[in-house]
């Protein structure tokens, strides 16, 4: 991918996002709420997923398990692809899709899905809060949202994606996985930080943190309203919600990240960090952008087969009594990293990329 064209690309998603700069209300108590143990409760109870009657069985939907004010934000609409008759049998991949992004969950989520099935998965896509059918009329999307709304949004997704895989899991699903994409990789990664019982994640671009670099030439008031809110940036940035401040709940070697080079959305420079502060896991390093990344050729091929070994390991195997002791496993675990990539090596990754054949 040419640097300067996907460069050009993000700079336009960036003109049009940063028209509306969130607002910085409740802000106090937001950290708050980040800091205490409500923000990632420890226990998590499976979906009652009602799933639909029709031919094909594909939609479901579930109550949340934390309600907010907004009735048509509390329940949770997704769709199943199965990839047998007896797909309990089968490992399930969870696509989650990025903020306000209509055409991969509308469009390149059912093409990965069958991929998916082809290779022996399950797949299934969740709609993510406030997004799609759970949509309120005249909503302008998360930067309407204050501080602390904000907060509860992400905790919100945390407890339903914990909820859904507890239900696949009570299924008899042997494995499960998380498969992010931007906002919804770093949703899948703090995840990742709470719950033991996953088989492997993939964060694909993900936000590791909020971006308060305004240096991408924005008009003069935009720039200035920027400013003024970079201070509440920087304190959410210092709570969970910033990635590389916690440690996943499972090995490293069952984490892989996606970097795109010339990300100018959310940058290549925090995923490096989050790389070694999770114990660098496997990394893929791709000569795109945020947004042409969603476009590369070849990765769904590579994120299944790299998938496909930590899903059958995981599969069968007892979990451990409690999460203390899995997380307690994977920080030993991590200690006796090499350090170094694991399948695929990174400057392979960009030599592919650049030609044409890894992305």
């Amino acid at each position: 991918m040419i640097a300067s064209l996907a460069k050009c690309i993000d700079w336009l998603v960036l003109q049009g996002a940063a028209l509306r700069t969130p607002p910085a209300g409740k802000l106090e108590e937001a950290l708050q709420f980040l800091q205490g143990p409500d923000f990632m409760p420890v226990e998590s109870e499976p979906a009652r997923v009602e799933c639909d009657s029709g031919k094909s069985r594909r939609n479901f939907r579930f109550p949340t398990p934390r309600p907010c004010g907004l009735a048509k934000n509390n329940v949770v609409y997704g769709r199943l692809y199965r990839c047998s008759e007896c797909w309990q049998e089968r490992p399930t991949i969870v696509l989650l899709h990025g903020g306000g992004d209509y055409p991969s969950y509308w469009f390149r989520f059912p093409l990965i899905a069958r991929r998916c099935n082809g290779m022996g998965f399950n797949a299934v896509t969740l709609e993510l809060p406030y997004h799609f059918h759970r949509r309120p009329r005249h909503f302008e999307g998360l930067n309407s949202l204050d501080c602390l709304q904000l907060a509860k949004t992400f905790a919100q997704a945390m407890a339903e994606i914990r909820s859904l895989s507890g239900w696949l899991l009570a299924g008899g699903c042997p494995a499960v996985a998380l498969w992010g994409v931007s906002w919804g990789a770093s949703l899948a990664g703090l995840t990742a930080c709470r719950d033991f019982r996953l088989a492997a994640v993939v964060l694909s671009i993900p936000a590791v943190r909020f971006n308060t670099n305004v240096k991408l030439g924005f008009r003069r008031s935009t720039r200035e309203a920027w400013e003024r809110l970079r201070p509440v940036l920087d304190r959410l940035n210092s709570t969970p919600l910033n990635l590389t401040l916690s440690q996943p709940a499972i090995s490293a070697r069952r984490i892989l990240l996606i970097e795109s080079l010339y990300d100018l959305c959310v940058g290549s420079e925090p995923i490096e960090q989050l790389w070694q502060a999770w114990g660098k896991p496997d990394i893929w390093r791709l000569a795109h952008g945020h947004v042409t990344s969603l476009a590369a050729r070849g990765v769904t091929r590579r994120v299944l087969h790299w998938l496909a070994p930590r899903c059958e390991e995981c599969a069968g195997k007892e979990p451990p009594d409690n999460a203390a002791q899995q997380i307690a496993a994977g920080n030993s675990h991590r200690a006796g990293q090499s350090g170094r990539c694991g399948q695929f090596d990174c400057q392979a990754c960009i030599s592919e990329s650049v030609s044409g054949g890894c992305a």
